[in-house]
């Protein structure tokens, strides 16, 4: 089962193992038992993509992707 964080007003963060149908219920708190809501954390900004340059991706070299990543060179590719 996953571990999902929630947030108790008085005691602070914790961490529960849980069902995937009960993530979005609260969880008692095991300090204090007060009902926590669950913490949720948005995905991460990818920096040094095209977008994050502002200028699109014509200031992109052609070895370089479009996260920013950039070709080393392989076997498969010339």
């Amino acid at each position: 089962m996953p571990v999902y964080d929630y947030e108790c007003a008085d005691c602070g963060a914790f961490e529960t193992v849980r069902r995937i149908a009960e993530r979005d219920e609260p969880a008692a708190c095991p300090r204090c038992g007060t009902s926590a809501e669950r913490v949720r954390v948005g995905a991460p900004a990818l920096l040094g993509g095209a977008s994050a340059s502002g200028s699109g991706s014509s200031g992109a070299s052609d070895s370089e992707g479009g996260y920013g990543m950039r070709h080393r060179g392989c076997s498969c590719c010339p």
